[in-house]
């Protein structure tokens, strides 16, 4: 099997890390305004440049900034743009954790009136202060919501008529914005974007998908088509040498989740109408189904198994995740397969329920595991 020399790499991650006790209190400071932005951004620069080293110091061939200047994976990006309003979501949703159940309707956005890019970019200049701390051979990724959560927790009551009496302008003008962002990112010299996307996860779930009926007025059979050529449009200007690709998730908060159901109602739509270069999925337990819906990954492309949890400390074993890769390698070829814990370590600012070394001996058999089994 060949050693990659361009993303996704035989070991990754998802982009997320826990951040340091002295930036959560540094954050919390500047909500009390006892210091200034720009003292925020100075220890945040400093946690940046330390999250960098520790994933060099790993051997990871990939780095990101732990995405430590968000409180949220996605509302942190959405709420930039122009036009855009957070608002209480439309949809319940049962976060479930190992402690039990919770149900919650998590944040939408609203849209009211013509969407915009906003001037010097939304998440670009985490991009360059990234890129400016990555050395050597290691490849920065930048990490951002996909385009399909602007719509999913609000649907058609969200965008406001006035400024889109058709959908299709919505869409179109959606994707624009993101093509601006995405362009951006490439004249930084991005060269690793990964779309975060939760909704073609959540479509898995017999009982989201019923919501999608019913709560904004969906199909959840042909949602995913609409959400492909969207995501296709979103990235259709970037550079041929850009390697773009989506990580789904169910979920990811204080070590609980969402949703459940395997890959199988979206598995054709995801792999063959989505034009990315591969997917992070999530496979660390029987929730995310078998790995049939491989079967359907076209030549080319690549599937980075995320077999280690994000949300316990227990470690894997490598010979249980050996046996795992094997298992997928009957749907997939060996080589278009690659590693990576199954989601961040902190989809929100407080992070998942496990520590520090525990983040550090997960990342660490990631990259161990890959190198037994590639090389």
């Amino acid at each position: 099997m060949t050693h990659r020399t361009t993303p996704p790499f035989r070991a990754d991650h998802v982009g997320s890390l826990l951040r340091p006790r002295a930036l959560l209190d540094a954050r919390a400071q500047r909500v009390r305004n006892e210091i200034s932005q720009d003292e925020l951004r100075r220890r945040e620069d400093d946690a940046i440049r330390d999250v960098v080293k520790m994933q060099r110091d790993l051997g990871l061939e990939v780095a990101t900034d732990g995405e430590f200047r968000r409180e949220m994976w996605h509302m942190d990006f959405m709420s930039r743009f122009v036009n855009v309003d957070v608002v209480p979501g439309k949809i319940k949703v049962r976060f479930q954790s190992f402690d039990g159940e919770t149900e919650v309707e998590p944040p939408g956005a609203v849209i009211s009136g013509k969407l915009g890019w906003p001037p010097g970019g939304i998440f670009v200049e985490h991009f360059r202060f990234l890129k400016s701390v990555v050395h050597g051979d290691t490849t920065p990724k930048i990490t951002i919501p996909s385009p399909t959560t602007m719509h999913f927790r609000g649907g058609r009551a969200a965008v406001d008529r006035n400024a889109y009496p058709e959908m299709d302008d919505f869409y179109a003008d959606l994707a624009r914005v993101y093509g601006e962002e995405v362009r951006a990112f490439a004249d930084a010299g991005c060269r690793y974007l990964q779309i975060d996307e939760v909704n073609f996860a959540f479509l898995c779930d017999p009982r989201l998908r019923e919501q999608v009926r019913t709560s904004i007025g969906e199909d959840p059979d042909t949602l995913p088509h609409t959400y492909a050529k969207l995501i296709n449009r979103s990235i259709g200007a970037k550079p041929k040498d850009m390697a773009v690709c989506l990580h789904l998730c169910r979920g990811n908060a204080q070590s609980s989740w969402l949703a459940q159901g395997g890959y199988d109602p979206v598995a054709e739509v995801l792999f063959n109408e989505v034009a990315v270069d591969g997917y992070f999925l999530e496979y660390d337990t029987a929730r995310a189904g078998s790995f049939e819906p491989l079967r359907f990954v076209p030549k080319g492309k690549m599937v980075v198994l995320g077999l280690v949890t994000s949300k316990l400390g227990n470690l894997e074993t490598k010979d249980a995740l050996k046996r795992r890769i094997e298992e997928a390698s009957g749907y997939c070829v060996l080589d278009q397969l690659a590693r990576s814990p199954q989601c961040g370590f902190a989809s929100a600012a407080p992070g998942n329920k496990i520590s520090f070394d525990d983040q550090v001996r997960k990342l660490q058999l990631v990259v161990e595991t890959a190198r037994d089994v590639w090389g």
